[in-house]
Protein backbone atom coordinates (compact mmCIF):
# COMPACT_ATOMS: atom_id res chain seq x y z
CA UNK A 1 0.00 0.00 0.00
CA UNK A 2 1.63 3.36 -0.96
CA UNK A 3 -1.52 5.32 0.81
CA UNK A 4 -1.48 4.01 4.47
CA UNK A 5 -4.12 6.14 6.87
CA UNK A 6 -6.62 6.19 9.06
CA UNK A 7 -9.73 8.19 9.55
CA UNK A 8 -10.11 10.89 11.98
CA UNK A 9 -13.58 12.33 13.26
CA UNK A 10 -13.44 15.84 13.32
CA UNK A 11 -16.95 16.39 14.01
CA UNK A 12 -19.67 14.04 11.93
CA UNK A 13 -23.10 15.00 12.71
CA UNK A 14 -26.17 12.79 12.22
CA UNK A 15 -28.64 13.83 14.62
CA UNK A 16 -26.33 15.42 17.04
CA UNK A 17 -22.26 16.22 16.94
CA UNK A 18 -20.41 12.51 17.39
CA UNK A 19 -17.55 15.43 18.46
CA UNK A 20 -18.97 18.14 20.74
CA UNK A 21 -15.86 18.80 21.39
CA UNK A 22 -13.07 20.16 19.32
CA UNK A 23 -9.43 20.89 20.56
CA UNK A 24 -7.24 22.09 18.05
CA UNK A 25 -4.38 20.98 20.63
CA UNK A 26 -6.04 17.63 21.39
CA UNK A 27 -6.18 16.94 17.29
CA UNK A 28 -2.44 18.11 16.85
CA UNK A 29 -1.62 15.74 19.12
CA UNK A 30 -3.50 13.39 17.78
CA UNK A 31 -2.27 13.72 14.02
CA UNK A 32 1.26 13.16 15.59
CA UNK A 33 -0.30 10.00 16.86
CA UNK A 34 -1.10 8.62 13.84
CA UNK A 35 1.98 10.02 11.53
CA UNK A 36 4.56 9.03 14.72
CA UNK A 37 3.49 5.77 16.02
CA UNK A 38 0.61 4.54 13.83
CA UNK A 39 3.08 5.19 10.99
CA UNK A 40 0.48 6.54 8.76
CA UNK A 41 1.27 8.44 5.71
CA UNK A 42 -2.13 9.90 5.24
CA UNK A 43 -5.44 10.58 7.28
CA UNK A 44 -8.44 10.62 5.91
CA UNK A 45 -10.37 13.94 7.98
CA UNK A 46 -14.60 13.55 7.84
CA UNK A 47 -16.64 16.11 9.39
CA UNK A 48 -19.20 18.85 8.86
CA UNK A 49 -17.82 21.65 10.17
CA UNK A 50 -15.30 23.22 7.43
CA UNK A 51 -13.43 25.27 9.90
CA UNK A 52 -12.71 22.15 11.93
CA UNK A 53 -12.04 20.14 8.84
CA UNK A 54 -9.30 23.41 7.80
CA UNK A 55 -7.99 23.63 10.82
CA UNK A 56 -6.93 20.02 11.41
CA UNK A 57 -5.90 19.50 7.80
CA UNK A 58 -3.55 22.77 8.46
CA UNK A 59 -1.73 20.56 11.01
CA UNK A 60 -1.69 17.52 9.18
CA UNK A 61 -0.34 19.17 6.33
CA UNK A 62 2.50 20.52 8.55
CA UNK A 63 3.05 16.97 9.70
CA UNK A 64 3.76 16.00 5.66
CA UNK A 65 0.81 13.68 6.03
CA UNK A 66 -1.67 13.72 2.88
CA UNK A 67 -5.12 14.98 3.73
CA UNK A 68 -7.85 13.08 2.02
CA UNK A 69 -10.55 15.67 3.24
CA UNK A 70 -14.16 13.91 3.47
CA UNK A 71 -16.66 17.01 4.10
CA UNK A 72 -19.72 15.61 4.89
CA UNK A 73 -23.60 16.83 4.91
CA UNK A 74 -25.45 14.07 5.86
CA UNK A 75 -29.39 14.01 5.63
CA UNK A 76 -29.46 16.86 3.30
CA UNK A 77 -30.94 17.58 -0.24
CA UNK A 78 -28.75 17.19 -3.71
CA UNK A 79 -29.83 20.72 -4.15
CA UNK A 80 -28.08 21.99 -0.41
CA UNK A 81 -25.51 19.28 -0.45
CA UNK A 82 -23.81 20.89 -3.41
CA UNK A 83 -24.05 24.05 -1.72
CA UNK A 84 -22.13 23.00 0.48
CA UNK A 85 -19.87 20.77 -1.52
CA UNK A 86 -19.13 24.22 -3.35
CA UNK A 87 -18.30 25.91 -0.39
CA UNK A 88 -16.00 22.69 0.99
CA UNK A 89 -14.15 22.89 -2.09
CA UNK A 90 -13.49 26.57 -2.41
CA UNK A 91 -11.61 25.58 1.33
CA UNK A 92 -10.06 22.83 -0.16
CA UNK A 93 -8.44 24.40 -3.14
CA UNK A 94 -6.95 27.37 -0.27
CA UNK A 95 -5.38 24.04 2.03
CA UNK A 96 -3.98 22.95 -1.91
CA UNK A 97 -2.34 26.18 -1.77
CA UNK A 98 -0.55 25.95 1.34
CA UNK A 99 3.55 24.91 0.90
CA UNK A 100 3.68 20.86 1.07
CA UNK A 101 0.53 20.39 0.71
CA UNK A 102 -1.13 17.29 -0.55
CA UNK A 103 -4.95 17.79 -0.48
CA UNK A 104 -7.53 14.56 -2.20
CA UNK A 105 -11.05 15.77 -1.99
CA UNK A 106 -13.93 13.54 -1.76
CA UNK A 107 -17.24 14.65 -2.75
CA UNK A 108 -19.74 12.46 -0.59
CA UNK A 109 -19.84 9.29 1.41
CA UNK A 110 -22.08 6.33 0.96
CA UNK A 111 -24.53 8.86 -0.54
CA UNK A 112 -27.55 6.26 -1.31
CA UNK A 113 -28.22 6.38 2.33
CA UNK A 114 -26.66 9.74 4.19
CA UNK A 115 -28.52 11.72 0.93
CA UNK A 116 -32.24 12.49 0.68
CA UNK A 117 -33.83 11.70 -2.52
CA UNK A 118 -31.91 8.68 -3.33
CA UNK A 119 -33.59 6.08 -1.58
CA UNK A 120 -37.57 7.20 0.11
CA UNK A 121 -37.52 7.90 3.51
CA UNK A 122 -36.78 11.48 4.85
CA UNK A 123 -34.11 9.88 7.76
CA UNK A 124 -31.67 8.17 7.34
CA UNK A 125 -33.02 5.20 9.41
CA UNK A 126 -35.76 5.54 7.41
CA UNK A 127 -33.76 4.74 4.34
CA UNK A 128 -31.62 1.86 5.73
CA UNK A 129 -34.61 0.13 7.51
CA UNK A 130 -35.25 -2.29 4.64
CA UNK A 131 -33.05 -1.26 1.47
CA UNK A 132 -32.54 -4.27 -0.10
CA UNK A 133 -36.14 -4.51 -2.45
CA UNK A 134 -35.34 -0.79 -3.42
CA UNK A 135 -31.48 -1.35 -4.05
CA UNK A 136 -32.16 -4.33 -6.03
CA UNK A 137 -34.85 -2.89 -8.05
CA UNK A 138 -32.02 -0.22 -8.76
CA UNK A 139 -34.23 2.87 -7.91
CA UNK A 140 -31.14 4.11 -6.53
CA UNK A 141 -29.25 4.30 -9.82
CA UNK A 142 -30.71 6.83 -11.77
CA UNK A 143 -30.65 9.78 -8.83
CA UNK A 144 -27.02 9.02 -7.59
CA UNK A 145 -25.91 8.99 -11.30
CA UNK A 146 -27.41 12.66 -11.87
CA UNK A 147 -26.11 13.41 -7.83
CA UNK A 148 -22.49 12.47 -8.39
CA UNK A 149 -22.51 13.78 -11.78
CA UNK A 150 -22.99 17.30 -10.36
CA UNK A 151 -21.15 16.68 -7.54
CA UNK A 152 -18.09 16.12 -9.65
CA UNK A 153 -18.79 19.34 -11.73
CA UNK A 154 -19.11 21.52 -9.09
CA UNK A 155 -15.93 20.34 -7.32
CA UNK A 156 -14.20 21.15 -9.97
CA UNK A 157 -15.34 24.22 -10.89
CA UNK A 158 -13.81 25.52 -7.43
CA UNK A 159 -10.79 22.77 -6.69
CA UNK A 160 -8.07 21.69 -8.79
CA UNK A 161 -6.93 19.24 -7.00
CA UNK A 162 -7.78 15.03 -7.21
CA UNK A 163 -11.33 14.11 -6.46
CA UNK A 164 -12.67 11.06 -5.25
CA UNK A 165 -16.51 9.96 -3.75
CA UNK A 166 -16.34 7.24 -1.21
CA UNK A 167 -19.11 4.74 -2.37
CA UNK A 168 -20.72 1.76 -1.55
CA UNK A 169 -19.64 -1.42 -2.56
CA UNK A 170 -23.25 -2.32 -4.13
CA UNK A 171 -23.19 1.19 -6.08
CA UNK A 172 -22.25 1.56 -9.93
CA UNK A 173 -20.09 4.94 -9.62
CA UNK A 174 -18.66 6.28 -13.48
CA UNK A 175 -15.27 6.25 -12.13
CA UNK A 176 -14.50 8.82 -15.17
CA UNK A 177 -15.66 11.16 -13.09
CA UNK A 178 -12.87 10.85 -10.40
CA UNK A 179 -9.25 10.50 -9.84
CA UNK A 180 -9.54 7.57 -7.75
CA UNK A 181 -11.66 4.66 -7.44
CA UNK A 182 -12.81 4.43 -3.44
CA UNK A 183 -14.92 2.34 -1.90
CA UNK A 184 -16.10 2.17 2.52
CA UNK A 185 -15.32 -1.53 2.42
CA UNK A 186 -16.21 -3.78 5.92
CA UNK A 187 -15.33 -7.29 5.81
CA UNK A 188 -18.13 -8.98 8.02
CA UNK A 189 -20.51 -11.98 7.89
CA UNK A 190 -22.66 -10.30 5.13
CA UNK A 191 -19.88 -9.13 2.99
CA UNK A 192 -16.97 -11.43 3.76
CA UNK A 193 -17.90 -14.57 0.91
CA UNK A 194 -17.78 -11.42 -1.96
CA UNK A 195 -15.13 -9.12 -0.01
CA UNK A 196 -12.22 -9.67 -2.45
CA UNK A 197 -14.40 -9.92 -5.58
CA UNK A 198 -15.21 -6.48 -4.80
CA UNK A 199 -11.93 -5.36 -4.91
CA UNK A 200 -11.34 -7.28 -8.35
CA UNK A 201 -14.45 -5.35 -9.71
CA UNK A 202 -13.15 -2.12 -8.88
CA UNK A 203 -9.49 -2.62 -10.17
CA UNK A 204 -11.03 -2.95 -13.62
CA UNK A 205 -11.02 0.68 -14.10
CA UNK A 206 -7.79 1.03 -14.34
CA UNK A 207 -7.28 3.68 -11.62
CA UNK A 208 -5.88 3.36 -8.23
CA UNK A 209 -8.16 1.71 -5.56
CA UNK A 210 -8.76 3.38 -1.97
CA UNK A 211 -10.53 1.75 1.00
CA UNK A 212 -11.73 5.00 2.52
CA UNK A 213 -13.37 3.19 5.45
CA UNK A 214 -12.91 -0.48 7.02
CA UNK A 215 -12.80 -1.88 10.58
CA UNK A 216 -14.15 -3.81 13.42
CA UNK A 217 -16.19 -3.19 16.62
CA UNK A 218 -14.87 -4.65 19.81
CA UNK A 219 -17.33 -7.22 21.10
CA UNK A 220 -17.14 -10.72 21.16
CA UNK A 221 -19.54 -11.56 18.04
CA UNK A 222 -18.83 -8.33 15.89
CA UNK A 223 -17.84 -10.19 12.81
CA UNK A 224 -20.97 -12.47 12.63
CA UNK A 225 -23.23 -9.38 13.77
CA UNK A 226 -25.29 -8.55 10.81
CA UNK A 227 -26.01 -5.15 12.46
CA UNK A 228 -22.27 -4.22 12.49
CA UNK A 229 -22.50 -1.24 10.39
CA UNK A 230 -26.15 -0.25 11.79
CA UNK A 231 -26.91 -0.08 15.03
CA UNK A 232 -24.45 -2.25 16.88
CA UNK A 233 -24.82 -2.50 20.31
CA UNK A 234 -25.53 1.19 21.60
CA UNK A 235 -29.20 2.03 22.76
CA UNK A 236 -28.62 5.83 20.88
CA UNK A 237 -31.45 7.06 22.40
CA UNK A 238 -29.87 7.35 25.75
CA UNK A 239 -26.55 8.86 23.91
CA UNK A 240 -28.98 11.55 22.07
CA UNK A 241 -30.55 12.44 25.60
CA UNK A 242 -27.32 12.93 27.54
CA UNK A 243 -25.99 15.11 24.63
CA UNK A 244 -29.28 17.45 25.71
CA UNK A 245 -28.61 20.27 29.08
CA UNK A 246 -31.43 19.11 30.88
CA UNK A 247 -30.89 15.32 31.02
CA UNK A 248 -27.61 14.83 30.72
CA UNK A 249 -27.70 14.25 33.93
CA UNK A 250 -30.83 11.87 34.26
CA UNK A 251 -29.69 9.61 31.22
CA UNK A 252 -26.99 7.74 31.35
CA UNK A 253 -25.87 6.67 28.14
CA UNK A 254 -25.67 2.50 27.86
CA UNK A 255 -25.18 -0.69 25.56
CA UNK A 256 -28.69 -2.24 24.40
CA UNK A 257 -29.79 -4.44 26.84
CA UNK A 258 -28.29 -8.52 26.98
CA UNK A 259 -25.15 -10.11 27.54
CA UNK A 260 -22.34 -8.19 26.14
CA UNK A 261 -18.22 -9.18 26.29
CA UNK A 262 -15.35 -7.19 25.43
CA UNK A 263 -13.28 -8.18 22.54
CA UNK A 264 -10.49 -6.68 22.04
CA UNK A 265 -8.50 -8.79 20.56
CA UNK A 266 -10.92 -9.87 17.75
CA UNK A 267 -10.52 -6.40 16.53
CA UNK A 268 -6.97 -6.46 16.51
CA UNK A 269 -7.09 -9.48 14.88
CA UNK A 270 -9.51 -8.72 12.08
CA UNK A 271 -8.20 -5.56 11.03
CA UNK A 272 -4.94 -7.19 10.84
CA UNK A 273 -6.82 -9.54 8.17
CA UNK A 274 -7.92 -7.14 6.54
CA UNK A 275 -5.05 -5.37 6.35
CA UNK A 276 -3.13 -8.55 4.27
CA UNK A 277 -6.02 -9.09 2.27
CA UNK A 278 -5.86 -5.29 0.92
CA UNK A 279 -2.13 -5.96 0.46
CA UNK A 280 -2.42 -8.62 -1.48
CA UNK A 281 -5.14 -7.25 -3.57
CA UNK A 282 -3.03 -4.68 -4.77
CA UNK A 283 -5.24 -1.44 -3.65
CA UNK A 284 -3.31 1.66 -3.14
CA UNK A 285 -4.23 2.74 -0.08
CA UNK A 286 -6.70 2.33 2.46
CA UNK A 287 -7.85 4.29 5.82
CA UNK A 288 -9.16 2.44 8.69
CA UNK A 289 -11.83 2.99 10.65
CA UNK A 290 -11.08 4.92 12.95
CA UNK A 291 -8.61 7.05 15.65
CA UNK A 292 -11.12 7.75 18.07
CA UNK A 293 -14.71 8.24 19.25
CA UNK A 294 -15.11 10.79 22.07
CA UNK A 295 -18.87 9.78 22.40
CA UNK A 296 -18.50 5.86 22.61
CA UNK A 297 -16.49 6.53 26.03
CA UNK A 298 -14.92 3.36 27.99
CA UNK A 299 -16.46 2.19 31.23
CA UNK A 300 -15.32 -1.22 33.27
CA UNK A 301 -19.19 -2.41 33.65
CA UNK A 302 -20.22 -3.58 30.35
CA UNK A 303 -23.81 -2.43 30.13
CA UNK A 304 -22.26 1.03 30.00
CA UNK A 305 -19.23 0.22 27.72
CA UNK A 306 -19.94 2.57 24.78
CA UNK A 307 -16.15 1.47 23.43
CA UNK A 308 -16.64 -2.03 23.15
CA UNK A 309 -19.28 -0.80 20.17
CA UNK A 310 -16.79 1.34 18.70
CA UNK A 311 -14.33 0.98 16.06
CA UNK A 312 -11.70 3.45 17.20
CA UNK A 313 -8.03 2.08 18.02
CA UNK A 314 -7.97 3.93 21.27
CA UNK A 315 -10.15 3.69 24.02
CA UNK A 316 -11.65 7.24 25.42
CA UNK A 317 -12.95 8.17 28.40
CA UNK A 318 -15.26 11.15 29.77
CA UNK A 319 -14.03 14.27 30.33
CA UNK A 320 -11.62 16.32 28.18
CA UNK A 321 -10.99 15.16 24.53
CA UNK A 322 -7.39 13.75 25.56
CA UNK A 323 -8.39 11.13 27.30
CA UNK A 324 -8.01 7.86 25.66
CA UNK A 325 -5.33 4.84 25.80
CA UNK A 326 -3.96 2.43 22.91
CA UNK A 327 -6.22 -0.62 22.26
CA UNK A 328 -4.99 -4.00 20.95
CA UNK A 329 -5.93 -2.75 17.64
CA UNK A 330 -4.16 0.47 17.75
CA UNK A 331 -1.02 -2.09 17.93
CA UNK A 332 -2.25 -4.15 15.29
CA UNK A 333 -2.11 -1.34 12.58
CA UNK A 334 1.28 0.14 13.84
CA UNK A 335 3.04 -2.99 13.29
CA UNK A 336 1.47 -3.63 9.90
CA UNK A 337 2.21 -0.15 8.84
CA UNK A 338 5.38 0.08 10.43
Amino acid sequence: MNRRGVLYDTGRYLGFNWRPQFSREATRRDLTVIRDELHCNAVKLSGRDLDRLATAARDAIALGLEVWLSPELWNHTPARTLDYLAAAARTAETLRREPGARIVLSVATEATFFLRGILPGRTFAARTKHPAPAIRAGRHTEPLAAFLRAAAETARRHFNGPLTYASLPFERVDWQRFDFVAVDHYRYITSEPHYERVLERLRRHEKPVIITEFGMRTYKGADTDPNLLTVGLISWPTVALHQLPLLNHLIRPRLIRGHHQRDEDLQARRIAEDLHILDRAGVEGAFVTQFSEPLLTYHPDPRYDLDMSGFSLVRTYPGPPDRWERKAAFHAVAAHFR
